[in-house]
């Protein structure tokens, strides 16, 4: 057996016996990876915080037969911001959990589905507001939906190919993307989607982290948290496993109440250029 060395983030842990936990990592060479972290329950343990949820670190690792050990851990980033804010962490968790659910063990997108969770838990982590944060977990879902293969179709009619008027574009959470009017009317759960809004989702899944869209400064609160939940009924369409964060994130306290599975619900718009 020998050692081998990854970079990882945290994803969730098991007790294993009084002393011992299994770790659940993405690591970006190897896609889901679960290593024993042995005495990491005891107050002397080498490994200690690092194994904390959402945490990276640069690790290193005996092969086992059925579980690696964790040797060595050394953190590359526990993103401190996002453990005192429950806004964050809530969502940070979220993106994590979609990950364990979408990810799979030597996973051949795996370099490309850490780094995408690695800088949406660094932005979640530096955002100064609400608005910042949502949009970093906005960009996650668009992002890591398309890895997967069940990317949002924005652009034409799911149902007949079309490309739908402007003012005549609803979205299908059970179709995976945009209907136009005749192909709504006789689907459930359809919802009416301004042309801006439009523009926005596919803005958001085409840029990266660092650069920002004319939709972006007209976005607010209110557009965000309807986008996620949009998005969010995606992902969960897709998801081979339920995401249990979701059931977490409708609890809390947030503002909008937009319902988008039931019916048809009128969106909000952005403010105005």
């Amino acid at each position: 057996m020998q050692n081998f060395t990854t970079d990882a983030i945290n994803l969730k842990s098991y007790n294993l016996s009084e002393s011992d936990k299994i770790i659940v990592m993405y690591s970006k060479d190897k896609g889901i990876i679960r290593g024993v972290a042995k005495g990491v329950k005891k107050s002397t343990s080498k490994l200690g915080g690092r194994m904390d949820m959402l945490i990276a670190n640069k690790l290193m690792l005996h092969k086992g037969k059925n579980l690696d050990t964790i040797c060595q851990a050394e953190a590359i980033n526990t993103f401190k911001n996002t453990r005192n804010d429950m806004n964050k962490l809530f969502y940070s968790i979220y993106c994590s959990e979609i990950v364990h659910s979408f990810g799979i063990e030597n996973d051949p997108n795996s370099e490309e589905i850490y780094d995408l969770l690695y800088m949406t838990l660094q932005s979640i982590s530096k955002a100064q507001n609400k608005v910042e944060l949502l949009i970093s977990v906005l960009k996650f879902q668009l992002k890591l939906t398309h890895i997967a293969g069940y990317s949002m179709e924005l652009e034409n009619c799911v149902v007949c190919g079309c490309e739908p008027k402007e003012d005549e574009i609803y979205y299908s959470a059970a179709q995976g993307g945009i209907v136009c009017r005749d192909c709504a009317g006789p689907l459930c759960g359809t919802i009416r989607l301004h042309n801006k809004l439009r523009g926005f989702l596919t803005a958001l899944l085409q840029l990266d982290y660092d650069t920002k869209s004319r939709y972006d400064e007209l976005a607010n609160e209110k557009v965000c948290d309807f986008c996620f939940k949009l998005l969010k009924s995606h992902v969960e369409q897709h998801s081979p496993k339920k995401i249990k964060s979701s059931q977490m994130l409708d609890m809390a306290d947030f503002k909008t109440e937009t319902k988008i599975m039931t019916g048809v619900a009128k969106e909000p718009e952005l403010s105005p250029e």
